[in-house]
């Protein structure tokens, strides 16, 4: 059944919860660098824009945190009918990862717009992968469960423990960085924000928490000017495939209310040029929704609100090869 968004719904994610997930999401993940964007020409006036590096994760995704921390907490029964998700790729990766680590079977929904690249990955851990439309993995995420699959259900960011392994960015971010400014982190359905969200607001809390979303598909905007979690109207599939869902979930509205301040939307084009940016200045490959992040932090619109120190999480690298050349071309 559908998970009640009402208001009895309890929520256990905090900064005590993101501590205790240190202790199993080093099994998987490994702690990521902090690098500066050094930008030729850069005006002296505009913030120091760092890049939290995720990319460099097992899975190439910051999901091996949340899907670690998740797959720990299951009992052995839970783990004896293997355990499922859904995903455009980088989660589906991750619960692959943390359940072959725990010994367990592991099937995945993917979405059938998800690059080549993602589902070689998910073949190569040892997952079974169910192709589905966008829309039908968009009702499994909101339903929280699908006939189509079976044994644990691990969902891909509105899971207590998947949130909490998440958060351990944020406490990484603040060792090495601790007077950030801001911290930027793309929005798919809220678990990266909010565990990142959950440390900043305790530990730092002069600190802003931004999401990034594409133009094409960016409910959380939609869902602050309304004051309530909303759809997108509108949304297109585009090469940003991690990030920008069709709309927020309600159960996951009150902990993005209360953890990000805003909703940067940056063009295609913008995301498109922050992949070219990060290759040239960092050798990194980011992909769609890690740039939406980068883009953010070098708009006009992070640089009018005087930050010093900015993190942009740059929250995977799996794109494919080709279509990476093909978005980061100049002619």
């Amino acid at each position: 059944m559908p998970r009640d968004a009402g208001p009895a719904l309890t929520r256990r994610i905090s900064l005590d919860t993101v501590r205790t997930a240190t202790t199993s999401v080093y099994r998987a993940a490994i702690r990521t660098p902090l690098v500066r964007l050094q930008l030729p020409g850069a005006p002296s006036s505009g913030p120091e824009i760092f890049l939290k590096l995720e990319t460099l994760q097992p899975i190439g995704s910051f999901k091996i945190r949340g899907a670690q921390n998740a797959i720990a907490h299951l009992s052995r029964e839970d783990l004896a009918g293997g355990v499922w998700t859904v995903s455009a790729g980088n989660a589906a990766q991750g619960v692959a990862l943390a359940a072959r680590l725990a010994g367990a079977r592991c099937s995945v929904m993917v979405m059938d717009t998800a690059p080549e690249t993602k589902l070689r990955a998910i073949e190569q851990l040892g997952a079974t992968i169910v192709k589905a439309t966008y829309d039908e993995c968009w009702r499994t995420v909101e339903d929280h469960r699908s006939d189509r699959m079976h044994g644990r259900f691990v969902h891909p960011f509105d899971d207590d423990e998947f949130i909490s392994g998440n958060g351990t960015i944020g406490l990484e971010i603040l060792e090495d960085l601790p007077d950030v400014d801001a911290v930027i982190a793309p929005l798919g359905g809220g678990g990266l924000l909010t565990g990142i969200g959950t440390v900043v607001k305790a530990l730092r809390p002069a600190a802003r928490v931004y999401a990034a979303e594409p133009e094409t598909a960016a409910p959380l905007s939609v869902s602050f000017r309304a004051g309530k979690a909303s759809r997108f109207d509108g949304w297109q599939a585009s090469f940003v495939d991690g990030a920008g869902g069709k709309s927020v979930l309600p159960t996951m509205w009150p902990l993005l209310q209360a953890c990000v301040d805003d909703s940067l939307v940056v063009t295609l084009d913008e995301a498109a040029r922050a992949m070219r940016t990060v290759a040239e200045r960092v050798h990194v490959i980011a992909e769609g929704a890690a740039a939406c992040a980068v883009a953010a932090g070098l708009s006009e619109a992070v640089a009018g609100r005087r930050h010093r120190k900015v993190v942009a999480v740059v929250s995977g690298g799996n794109i494919d090869l080709q279509r990476f050349a093909a978005l980061t071309r100049t002619e």
